[in-house]
């Protein structure tokens, strides 16, 4: 799922950040229509629901740093762009994140509606993350200068996850797997091995 549609990119130009950047126009939009009619009459396979995914995101970052005041040549994009990127897709979020006045704070199935803010999920933020990071690289980028991969974009998804868990009620640590025993061991203990009886007298 898209994080941020085009058309709600530009119903959204004004904001907090309208002196950074301006709305992306719907180019996009038409570059991808225009993208998928001419891939339709050549015989190139179809791309996955991932890499379908990572090149809408990547086209929309790219957008993004076009269409910023003045704007940012990939070559001199930084951390601190991608955070800039990251905050700003906020404004697009569903995902409600109660706020600590709110008495529905940690709850995580609240009765009814309250006025907190909505923001992007952690969870689609890391994702988001990992594609760009890998097409930053698959576009030329180096990997010892990929600004997605750069420790401060690591502790600002390490926050919002903390963040949001506490917000929500949720936790997002991964629960760990009991390693499943050996069945060598399993068979022993069913069936212990005892040493042969010793022959009877003649």
């Amino acid at each position: 799922m898209d994080l941020v549609q085009n058309s709600d990119i530009a119903h959204h130009s004004s904001g907090p950040h309208e002196q950074l950047i301006t709305a992306l126009p719907m180019a996009v939009a038409a570059g991808a229509a225009a993208a998928s009619s001419s891939s339709s009459s050549t015989t190139a396979p179809s791309l996955s629901r991932y890499e379908s995914q990572k090149r809408r995101d990547w086209n929309t970052f790219g957008q993004y740093l076009r269409n910023h005041r003045p704007p940012i040549h990939l070559s001199h994009c930084s951390s601190g762009h991608v955070l800039e990127f990251l905050r700003y897709l906020d404004q697009f979020g569903k995902t409600k994140i109660h706020t600590h006045m709110c008495p529905f704070f940690g709850n995580s199935n609240p009765p009814s509606p309250c006025p907190c803010p909505l923001r992007q999920a952690w969870g689609s933020l890391d994702s988001l993350i990992g594609r760009l990071r890998a097409a930053f690289e698959e576009n030329g980028g180096k990997p010892e200068s990929n600004p997605f991969g750069a420790r401060a974009i690591r502790l600002y998804l390490r926050e919002v996850r903390e963040v949001q868990s506490k917000a929500r009620g949720i936790s997002y640590e991964k629960k760990k797997r009991k390693k499943p025993r050996p069945q060598h061991h399993h068979q022993q203990q069913q069936n212990p091995h005892h040493p042969p009886p010793a022959p009877s007298a003649a």
